[in-house]
């Protein structure tokens, strides 16, 4: 635990917030004056970020894939700061490459970390948003959730099982008064696009034009916003926007055959 906390300042438990997107989070949130969770894996990691951020803070180390980490995690979290304003699900992984050339064990992980990693979350956490008024969960999905794409194949079906959850529990939870929100961005500027640039042609094709404090600064206006009529997911960018819009209106054989091209293009 770096800062103590009080039970009188908003608090925010993020998860994968050694790095990245999850540091960004953070590093938001402690701005704001919010008491800040830092969860992650790599434990030295995530308490150098603790230090570097500052503010109030609360870390602790722990696999998103272990319930019981999950468990411990919420109960050390919660008795420092005596409430759960927000849970942002951000940890994943990904890999990429060719369906079948990748060892299966890879994509087991995907769905261990991505999928399970999010439902234990949200399922641990609920006692703990219950007892907060106004409280909230926002996971981490992607635009990958809105078609599959090739080397992406199992990493984009996580981020749409995330999309799916996000939906029936933002409707099941509803009589809590806990709104439940997905974050849907394109390509962000993470350590993470090394794997995707590996494996999937599209990223090069369309750009990378997102970074961890555009995706942070998104979080906390979906955290700190009214609630709209506009539904559990939020597309973050705009070719995020154009791509969702286009695989609504467009007939599905276009879809299939842009997201085929874009497959391809680097190649041509």
């Amino acid at each position: 635990m770096s800062q103590p906390a009080t039970a009188s300042r908003p608090a925010v438990f993020v998860t994968g917030a050694a790095a990245g997107i999850g540091r960004a989070i953070a590093t938001r949130f402690a701005r704001e004056g919010w008491t800040v969770g830092l969860y992650d894996i790599d434990a030295d990691a995530v308490a150098a970020t603790a230090e570097a951020i500052g503010g109030h803070t609360v870390t602790g180390c722990f696999d998103v894939t272990d319930p019981a980490g999950w468990d411990r995690a919420l109960k050390e979290f919660a008795d420092a700061t005596g409430r759960l304003d927000l849970l942002v699900n951000n940890a994943g992984i990904l890999y990429s490459g060719a369906f079948a050339e990748m060892p299966l064990d890879r994509h087991h992980r995907l769905i261990d970390v991505n999928i399970k990693g999010v439902l234990n979350g949200c399922h641990a956490a609920l006692p703990y948003l219950r007892r907060t008024p106004g409280s909230r969960v926002i996971n981490l999905a992607s635009a990958s959730a809105l078609y599959g794409q090739p080397g992406l194949a199992t990493y984009g079906a996580t981020k749409a099982a995330v999309r799916s959850l996000t939906e029936a529990l933002d409707l099941e939870w509803r009589h809590f008064g806990i709104p439940v929100t997905d974050l849907l961005p394109l390509f962000v500027a993470t350590d993470m696009m090394t794997e995707v640039n590996r494996g999937s042609k599209s990223a090069t094709t369309l750009g990378v034009h997102l970074t961890p404090d555009d995706i942070a600064n998104t979080v906390w206006h979906t955290a700190t916003a009214r609630r709209t009529w506009s539904g559990p997911h939020v597309l973050v960018g705009l070719q995020t926007k154009l791509t969702a819009l286009a695989t609504r209106l467009s007939p599905p054989f276009v879809t299939r055959a842009f997201v085929g091209w874009l497959s391809k293009a680097d190649s041509l």
